[in-house]
Order: C-alpha cells, then structure tokens, then sequence
C-alpha cells in the first residue's frame, strides 16, 4: 500500500483485525504496519493454529485473505523480513533488495540533478534520507559505501 490515503484506509480498516490479535487470541508480540504483520512466538504448532484463526477472521469479518506466498514461519535465528529490514537475534539487516533499489534510486537522483531536474537540496535531501534508512539496521559499511558511490557519481562527466 503505496500512498497515505491507502495507509489511513488499511489502518482503519484493519483496527479490528489488531483487537481481535491482542484481545482474543492475546497474542503478546505482534507488530503491523499497514497490511504486513509479524507475530513471533516460539511454538510452531500454536502459530500454525493461530495463522488459521486469524486467516478465518480476515475471511469471515473483513472478508479478506492471507497470501498464501507471502506468509511464513521462519526460525527465529533465521531473521524476520519486514519492512525491509532482516531482523536477526543480535543485528538488523538490510534487505538486498533494499539496497539494491536506494542504490538505484540515488544513482537516478544524481542524474536528475545533473540534468537541471533537481537542485542541490532535493538531492541532499534525498541522500539524507537514504542515510537515514541506514542508520536502524546495522550498515556502518554499507553507509559508507553508499557515500563513496555518491560522490562518484556526482564527479564522473
């Protein structure tokens, strides 16, 4: 859900969906942000019975469903992608992807910029915000990397 009216929209709507997560099942770790949602518990049969509760409600109430490929159960020590971060036990990631599309992106900032599309402040402030991205998982190397690529691509003819 690209835009903010469709995030408004799916926070409205998905309101019940959380009550029924924290109230009635009484699931404890549980996090949502628009229509993506991670529940962690260390049970794989519970989870299993809970996925099916929740994919029941979703039909039954909201009439939607679950993704079938897009939902998972994953070892703890394995990560948890969301939001495109890889949550590990110790280390939040990056997701490849991730990198790959602000790298991308930047890169395009940088041309625009070059061809009188932007000025100076909409690139910096560009480039900050990307750094930003940075700065809540673990990417001192990536961080700067990405400075490095950055003012390469602002030097080369």
């Amino acid at each position: 859900m690209g835009n903010l009216t469709s995030q408004i929209f799916s926070n409205i709507y998905l309101n019940e969906l959380d009550q029924f997560i924290k109230h009635t099942l009484k699931i404890k770790y549980y996090i949502r942000y628009t229509d993506d949602f991670v529940i962690v518990h260390h049970n794989k049969t519970y989870l299993l019975k809970i996925k099916e509760k929740i994919s029941e409600f979703l039909e039954n109430n909201l009439k939607l469903s679950l993704h079938p490929n897009k939902v998972q159960l994953r070892k703890y020590k394995q990560g948890t992608d969301f939001l495109g971060y890889v949550t590990l036990p110790k280390a939040r990631v990056l997701r490849t992807k991730t990198k790959r599309r602000i790298s991308k992106k930047l890169r395009y900032r940088v041309h625009q910029f070059k061809k009188g599309e932007i000025n100076e402040q909409k690139l910096l402030q560009s480039f900050n915000s990307y750094l930003g991205v940075l700065t809540h998982a673990n990417c001192y190397g990536l961080e700067q990397k990405l400075r490095h690529k950055f003012w390469e691509w602002i030097n080369e003819a």
